[in-house]
């Protein structure tokens, strides 16, 4: 699993080994955050380093080995270095010598084939600059303007390397969208059910439950945070009526029977599909769990590491309520992180996204592309929670409008 990754936009360097991708990173964060040296291939894993960058804000910056290593060794380096490419918001291609062979045009389809945009920096420009040929080439083939670098004189070339940068990292990477602002006006009070068991953090809430407490406060709203069992209660007490109702997916069916129909009920992790992840595929792909049949496979995809419980919802729950929904035999694999499927993704019958809380909007995308390359339907665990327990349309209704069950927008 990848480690250091978060809601931040992510950089990544790419290039050969010593073309100063190293230096590179050490100039931009002000810190000896990478080893530099004239050994080919001192970077073997990624680092990862923070950094503010002026009118973005904080971003991670990723140092990968280079992609002309060799041996065995080597080899698995290059592949712990592609499959950063599935992480960055941007990437940077740095080179040396006016050099631009089968490596970097290898890098360059690889950005393009994962829509990643890209800066082309000719670093040690200090010893040789890039030709004026060269400059033209890379222009007319890759619409790219070369951004001169040097590690050793870098208050010379910073300024350009960062404009690039702010120009070229795309504004969805750090400007969120909202979560729940074109739902809500000045003074609405949402009510929060926030279970408290065996899976809740000792002394805190999830970080769901605070993006969404936030993203209320931010809007000149009121948030109300019960637990399950005192909803009744408190309903009946106080007669207030929310705007809006969000809970715990593990809950749905709880809330769905204590809170009134005329009042609007989703769950965290569908405020969080709707924010960040492919939320349309997601809408399409849920009914998909009433065609699943004996001996089929789901995919379970969790973004985050963390110590399974005995009633872990989707290593447990989920696999305990899809199979009783359907009656069937199936498979079930979960993977954490970003790491490697267990299984072919077209042997799949159905994959499930966690929330994604703890990555970012091009990491999740990333992450379900080859699944709906192969034509493998993609589901939400909110949105399956809710499915498996009657109360799809009631979930996602806030957000998209009354909806048939095979997800088109009456």
């Amino acid at each position: 699993m990848a480690k250091g990754r978060d809601s931040k936009p992510h950089i990544g360097i790419f290039g050969r080994r010593n073309t100063g991708k190293s230096s590179i990173i050490n100039a931009l964060t002000g810190q000896n955050t990478a080893i530099v040296s004239e050994v080919a291939g001192t970077t073997t894993d990624p680092v990862r380093k923070s950094l503010e960058i002026h009118g973005i804000g904080p971003v991670i910056v990723i140092d990968t080995a280079g992609t002309d290593d060799t041996g065995k060794l080597g080899n698995l380096r290059i592949e712990k270095t592609k499959s950063v490419i599935d992480q960055v918001d941007l990437a940077i291609l740095v080179l040396t010598d006016n050099t631009f062979e089968a490596e970097e045009k290898n890098l360059v389809t690889l950005f393009s084939d994962h829509e990643i945009p890209f800066l082309v920096v000719h670093n040690k420009s200090d010893l040789l600059v890039a030709s004026t040929d060269f400059q033209e080439e890379i222009s007319r083939i890759y619409s790219r303007t070369i951004i001169s670098f040097s590690a050793h004189q870098p208050e010379k070339y910073m300024a350009s390397l960062l404009i690039a940068i702010k120009e070229n990292l795309p504004p969805t990477a750090y400007k969120k969208r909202g979560m729940l602002g074109d739902l809500l006006s000045y003074g609405d009070i949402v009510l929060l059910i926030t279970p408290i068991d065996i899976e809740a953090p000792e002394g805190r809430l999830i970080l769901p439950q605070v993006q969404v407490i936030r993203d209320i406060l931010d809007n000149d709203c009121t948030a109300i945070v019960l637990k399950e069992r005192e909803v009744d209660a408190f309903l009946r007490k106080t007669g207030i009526k929310p705007k809006l109702v969000i809970t715990d997916s593990q809950v749905f069916p709880k809330a769905d029977a204590s809170i009134p129909r005329n009042i609007p009920l989703t769950s965290f992790s569908i405020v969080l599909a709707r924010q960040k992840g492919d939320f349309e595929a997601y809408i399409k792909g849920t009914p998909a769990i009433s065609s699943l049949k004996d001996g089929d496979a789901v995919l379970l995809l969790e973004s985050c590491s963390h110590q399974v419980s005995c009633d872990d919802i989707g290593r447990i729950k989920i696999p305990r309520w899809i199979s009783n929904f359907t009656g069937k035999k199936l498979h079930y694999d979960t993977v954490a992180g970003l790491d490697n499927l267990p299984r072919p993704m077209e042997d799949y019958s159905l994959v499930i996204q966690c929330g994604g809380c703890m990555i970012t909007h091009r990491q999740l995308v990333n992450r379900l592309r080859n699944a709906k390359l192969k034509d493998v339907p993609v589901t939400n665990y909110g949105m399956a929670i809710a499915y498996v327990h009657g109360i799809f349309e009631r979930a996602v209704e806030p957000f998209i409008g009354k909806l048939n069950i095979m997800g088109d927008i009456l």
